[in-house]
């Protein structure tokens, strides 16, 4: 199986959550009484996201994008 490479540069903004998630009683799915840990924003560049931020007036963290090292591999390889 091979994954692909599409829609990985874009640079995501993503707000820290500020209550913690917590099982709902009736389903079991995860509930916060925070809405903005619903949103990720896109951006093309480290540069947009840091403006939008700093425009909101919140604080900014920013983590480096793991490389991903792909080795050329064949279907013949499966069977050595």
């Amino acid at each position: 199986m091979q994954s692909g490479q599409a829609k990985t540069k874009a640079w995501v903004l993503e707000p820290d959550l500020l209550s913690a998630r917590i099982p709902e009683p009736l389903m079991g799915w995860q509930s916060s009484e925070d809405t903005l840990n619903q949103i990720r924003l896109n951006f093309a560049s480290a540069e947009e996201a840091v403006e939008f931020a700093k425009h909101k007036g919140w604080s900014v963290t920013l983590e480096d994008p793991h490389n991903k090292k792909v080795k050329p591999r064949c279907y013949a390889d499966n069977f050595k």
